[in-house]
C-alpha cells in the first residue's frame, strides 16, 4: 500500500476519463480550443467559464480535478482567481493548476509561481504538450507550503527539472556558449585564440 503523496510509478496507468475538469478563459474560441484538446485524451471539460467571478461560483462548492486558466482576462484574471483558489480552503484549495497564456515573459512565470499554480503553457499550445503537463501535474509530490502570503506547491524542484525542452533564453545562451567553448577545447590551441587560418 502506497502513502499518501507517493510518486506515481513512471509505467503507471493514468485515467483521465473521469477527471472534473474546469477550462477558464474569456475568449471562447481559446476555451473551445482547449477543450478540444482535453476531450482528444479523454478529458470532458464539465466548466467552461468567461470569467473569474463565473469559476469561483463553481469552485466554492464543486470539487473539480483540474483546473486550466487563462493568465490575461479583463477584470479579475487568472494569477488572482488562483491566488485566491489557494486560500479558499475544502473543496479546491489543493486543486492543479495549469495556466495558460500567448506571451509568457519571465514577469509572468513568476506570478504564476507565487499565485500557486502547478504549470505555465504558451499558447498555442499543441495536444501532447498539454498532456505532457496534465501528466506531469497528475505525478507531482511537491508538498504545499504557506509562507507568508504564499499558499501553494512548493516552488522549487528537487527531484528533477520541470517537464518539457528548455527554452528559458539565459539557460540556451550558456550551454551554447559551454558547448562552443567545449568544441574550441577539443580542436586545440588555434581554434581557441581564433586564429586558425
Amino acid at each position: 500500500m502506497g502513502t499518501v503523496g507517493e510518486a506515481l510509478r513512471e509505467t503507471a496507468i493514468i485515467n483521465l476519463t473521469g477527471a472534473i475538469t474546469m477550462v477558464v478563459d474569456d475568449s471562447p474560441f481559446s476555451a473551445e480550443i482547449t477543450s478540444s484538446a482535453l476531450l482528444g485524451f479523454g478529458i470532458r471539460t464539465r466548466y467552461s467559464c468567461r470569467s473569474a467571478p463565473e469559476a469561483m461560483e463553481i469552485l466554492r462548492g464543486t470539487e473539480i480535478d483540474l483546473l486550466v486558466v487563462d493568465c490575461e482576462m479583463p477584470g479579475m484574471d487568472g494569477f488572482e482567481l488562483v491566488h485566491w483558489l489557494r486560500r479558499s480552503g475544502p473543496p479546491n484549495a489543493f486543486l492543479p493548476v495549469i495556466m495558460t497564456a500567448a506571451h509568457i515573459r519571465r514577469s509572468m512565470v513568476d506570478k504564476a509561481r507565487n499565485c500557486g499554480a502547478n504549470y505555465i503553457v504558451t499558447k498555442p499550445f499543441s495536444a501532447s504538450s498539454l498532456l505532457e503537463r496534465i501528466v506531469w501535474v497528475a505525478r507531482d509530490t511537491r508538498p504545499f507550503l504557506e509562507v507568508g502570503e504564499y499558499f501553494g506547491p512548493d516552488r522549487r524542484f528537487r527531484d528533477g527539472e520541470a517537464p518539457g525542452d528548455e527554452r528559458r533564453a539565459e539557460i540556451l545562451r550558456r550551454a551554447e556558449f559551454e558547448a562552443r567553448n567545449a568544441a574550441a577545447v577539443m580542436a586545440g590551441p588555434e581554434a581557441a585564440t581564433g586564429s586558425g587560418c
